[in-house]
């Protein structure tokens, strides 16, 4: 392998780029849950009325307290999909910079889990929707939902695209 100073690589920038949003994504979201300890210790908060309500909770499990007691397994797995987030990044050549992003999301958003998982033991959660039944979720739920649903779309897109010119082929 040759290095190159100054000159930018494709798969440079896709790492690059995967530091970088999973670096943002975790100050984000430790920023906002630390903000919200200080803000709701005393008490919840309507933040946008009828929408969405601020409300301090500490989760030792998943989404709808899925797997209470179970914070090893979640260790374990955040640092399992970080570990094959980075070498997907890492080592797919032609992997599309949507992917890159949304990859990164994830893998983001999971390590702001874990950073409350090894450092509280639970994850804290602070925002709730106040017009449906849904779990009090966080920036870093967010983050994977959104790179879960971003991933899902793109692939879904690409096999359309495949085939319609399997069809186009066929005619």
């Amino acid at each position: 392998m040759e290095i190159r100073f100054g000159e930018t690589t494709a798969r440079g920038r896709r790492i690059a780029l995967f530091w970088l949003l999973v670096i943002l994504v975790v100050i984000l979201d430790q920023t906002t849950k630390a903000a919200a300890i200080e803000v709701l210790e005393h008490g919840s908060l309507t933040f946008i009325p009828g929408i969405l309500n601020l409300v301090l909770v500490y989760n030792t499990g998943a989404a709808f307290s899925f797997g209470e007691g179970a914070g090893v397994i979640f260790v374990l797995a955040a640092i399992a999909f970080f570990v094959a987030s980075f070498v997907c990044v890492t080592n797919t050549e032609d992997l599309p910079f949507r992917l890159v992003v949304s990859i990164s999301l994830i893998a983001g958003g999971g390590m702001g889990n874990l950073v409350d998982r090894l450092i509280a033991g639970c994850v804290t959660d602070f925002l709730s929707f106040s017009f449906i039944r849904f779990p009090v979720f966080n920036v870093a739920d967010i983050c994977v939902t959104l790179g879960v649903a971003a991933t899902v779309l793109f692939l879904w897109q690409r096999d359309a695209s495949k085939q319609s010119l399997s069809v186009d082929a066929d005619m």
